[in-house]
């Protein structure tokens, strides 16, 4: 977050911007350890400019992992008004596997904050619980979802594939994230067909 509360000015926006974007695509592109100078190079404004808006390259790296998860958690609104709950649902699980591909790019940068006391990793597991719950809810009162299980839960089911470093982690954890919503579709209220389904979520006919 910037250090004033006070709206930022639009120039001073754009180059708070432009530093997040520079970072994020350095840090993607592998180079984690880009030196702040490399950063504002980037985006074009001179590293007194960078640390008036980021104290250390740490809130840096903070502040482009938090950027992601923001834009991640707008998500759930978005696909509800687009889907159903429980297309809503699958397509938002399918959304956090991909960002913790994203992670994983990002993982060496983002080890340069383990040590420290940002609660960023924590704010972000509590964000992504919360967008969960939305659609859970929406679900529920739908029909489609079962009742009872919490956004903490599913976050936990899938955490565990997408924390995995081994080859091809990424395809199970889209099987799996079918499977969850196929699970959490059974014993809803409003379901139309409780027949078995494929792992990519089509009914079996």
């Amino acid at each position: 977050m910037p250090p004033s509360s006070r709206p930022l000015r639009a120039d001073a926006r754009r180059n708070r911007e432009a530093l997040l974007a520079a970072a994020r695509e350095a840090f993607l592109a592998g180079d984690a350890d880009a030196h702040v100078e490399e950063i504002a190079r980037r985006a074009g404004v001179a590293v007194g400019t960078l640390y008036r808006h980021f104290s250390t390259r740490e809130v840096l790296v903070a502040e482009v992992y938090r950027q992601e998860v923001d834009e991640l958690c707008a998500a759930p609104a978005q696909l509800l008004a687009q889907h159903p709950a429980d297309e809503a649902l699958h397509a938002f699980l399918l959304l956090l596997v991909e960002h913790s591909a994203t992670g994983k790019g990002m993982e060496e940068a983002l080890d340069s904050i383990m040590a420290t006391d940002s609660p960023v990793f924590d704010e972000a597991r509590e964000g992504m619980a919360r967008a969960l719950d939305q659609l859970l809810t929406a679900g529920v009162e739908s029909g489609v979802l079962r009742d009872g299980v919490s956004g903490r839960i599913v976050l936990r089911a899938l955490g565990g594939i997408c924390g995995m470093r081994a080859t091809g982690w990424e395809d199970d954890a889209k099987r799996i994230a079918a499977l969850l919503c196929d699970g959490l579709r059974h014993g809803a209220k409003g379901t139309l067909s409780s027949g078995p389904r494929f792992d990519d979520g089509r009914h079996v006919e």
